[in-house]
């Protein structure tokens, strides 16, 4: 288990690279832009990221 664990959190850094490495312009763009939203909605796409990749996970486990 601690194995998938690491796995995962392996790959959201690999993901999470990919953007500031292939555009770090653009990254800084987006960046400042979600730093604009307001708190509502900032926590309104953190819980649909959350359940999108609860539901992710439930699949591919499944």
């Amino acid at each position: 288990m601690w194995s998938d664990l690491a796995a995962a959190l392996a790959l959201l850094l690999v993901l999470e690279g990919l953007l500031p490495f292939l555009v770090p312009r653009r990254y800084r763009e987006y960046l400042l832009e979600i730093a604009r939203l307001p708190e509502g909605t900032l926590r309104l796409f953190g819980l649909i990221s959350m359940l999108l990749g609860l539901a992710l996970l439930a699949w591919v486990r499944g």
